[in-house]
């Protein structure tokens, strides 16, 4: 290995694009460690929280780099933690790096699943991770986490959510109603409650927070635009043609609120039979896929029909499901990297301009 080959490996990194910011790594103070040894390169690249979700695909990219210009060379590329801590956004403060909206055009396509499957498979990746529960007329979050009790109020006025395993925080007006108690508010009074979770909630710090969205099309994702910056708003809906039309709906909702779209995923897509291993399409197959392609938004994965996952939502169980059950979490691993990938490629495109934070 000569010397202009080791300075092209620590130009080749200084210039690569940090997968959160898209700045570049060198700028970053991301490169902890480059080491040349005759044939073998040891890096040490820091990737923050928010993107430790795809951490081994950020890898592999900068390994097939060094490759390209150190052919032949036994290259081994380590991405530990690199903290950064989020900067406050919206007019409320909110110290989150993204918002993600989990919504659909309809009821009943398992959207809340989808919502709090999506956090946890992010915390699980490494993100740290915040849950709100925007169903106010229906919240079912904390039924699928198992979650009870009521939040209290701290010395500084925040509400204290409640948390789920001690790790993240979880807010829904299903902790403050009776179990048979219904919400019957006009608008101004959803407005402010939704407005209330989110800016007088102690979320703390978080790379991602994940916000189950009522079905239908109504005032909250209005709500939720105007009160702090949206990263992108996740479709749920299953294959068949009914769904997907509510779900172009819901897609031209979040538009006309000038909220992104992050992807479509596909629920129910398809059921494997545990008896004979065979697969039935019973809502069809790849509407999504087809109806993604066509809006021109990105196709982030389907979720096939899982008995186990049901269970386990309807036992409150949902967490230690994903947690153990390899087979049970693989669909939704992949849906979650294909989002912080995507995320990813948005920032290295165009890079954020550096901006004076919140007070």
């Amino acid at each position: 290995m000569t010397s202009s080959t080791s300075d092209a490996i620590g130009e080749l990194l200084a210039a690569y694009p940090d997968p959160e910011s898209g700045r570049p790594l060198g700028s970053m103070g991301q490169i902890q460690n480059v080491e040349v040894d005759g044939d073998n390169v040891s890096v040490r690249i820091g990737v923050t929280s928010h993107c430790q979700p795809i951490a081994d695909e950020v890898a592999d990219a900068i390994r097939d780099k060094i490759l390209s210009i150190a052919p032949g060379m036994k290259i081994t590329v380590e991405t530990p933690v690199h903290e950064r801590p989020p900067a406050r956004i919206g007019q409320i403060g909110l110290r989150a790096k993204s918002v993600i909206l989990v919504g659909s055009g309809k009821g009943g396509v398992g959207k809340s699943t989808v919502a709090a499957s999506v956090a946890l498979t992010l915390q699980r990746l490494g993100a740290k991770v915040g849950l709100m529960d925007a169903d106010v007329y229906g919240p079912s979050i904390p039924h699928l986490l198992g979650l009870e009790g009521r939040p209290s109020v701290s010395e500084q006025k925040k509400i204290e959510p409640i948390r789920l395993n001690n790790q993240m925080p979880v807010m829904s007006m299903g902790f403050l109603l009776e179990p048979d108690q219904a919400v019957i508010w006009r608008g101004p009074m959803l407005h402010g409650s939704i407005t209330q979770f989110l800016k007088d909630t102690d979320w703390g710090e978080l790379d991602y927070l994940v916000i189950d969205m009522p079905p239908g099309t109504g005032d909250v994702a209005l709500t939720l635009s105007q009160n702090v910056p949206v990263t992108g708003a996740v479709v749920v809906c299953t294959p068949q043609e009914v769904a997907l039309l509510d779900a172009i709906k819901a897609i031209s909702m979040f538009k006309k609120v000038n909220i992104p779209i992050a992807g479509m995923v596909e629920n129910m897509s398809g059921f494997l039979c545990p008896d004979c291993g065979k697969t039935y399409d019973i809502f069809g197959s790849g509407g999504a896929r087809d109806k993604a392609e066509e809006l021109g938004v990105a196709y982030l994965g389907g979720l096939p029909i899982d008995i186990t996952l049901r269970v386990a939502g309807d036992e409150g169980k949902l967490a230690d499901v994903l947690d153990q059950d390899e087979r049970a979490r693989a669909p939704f691993e992949k849906i979650v990297r294909a989002l912080v990938r995507n995320l990813a490629a948005k920032a290295a495109a165009a890079p954020p301009k550096a901006a004076l934070p919140t007070l």
